[in-house]
């Protein structure tokens, strides 16, 4: 009858520092950090590509992306990652994976 409890299938996976750490090293992986300009400047992960998902221009940034590519995605906690991963699968990606606690949970090192 309701379906309050309903929830729809995450098209992305949560993964902890270590295995994105090493999905880092593999070919055709894009990391990209979805925080302001600001928190990029303040530190990030190496080789990260800021797209930050409050600009009005997010999606169709996201749009001229290659869609075979493994993206491993970023933000400060987790929370605007993840909702950058939903945006990325509702659009065609299908290798999505979301740093789970974000940046602050981040052991390695920034730049």
């Amino acid at each position: 009858m309701f379906d309050f409890f309903k929830t729809t299938p995450k098209n992305y996976e949560d993964i902890p520092a270590g295995p994105f750490h090493d999905l880092m090293l593999q070919p055709d992986t894009v990391i990209l950090d979805v925080r302001t300009a600001g928190e990029f400047a303040g530190g990030k992960i190496r080789g990260a590509r800021n797209l930050d998902i409050m600009s009005r221009d997010f999606v169709n940034q996201i749009k001229n992306l290659p869609k075979d590519k493994t993206y491993l995605v970023y933000c400060r906690s987790g929370n605007r990652s993840g909702q950058a991963c939903g945006i990325m699968a509702d659009l065609g990606f299908k290798n999505l994976k979301n740093l789970a606690g974000g940046i602050m949970r981040w052991p390695f090192e920034t730049v």
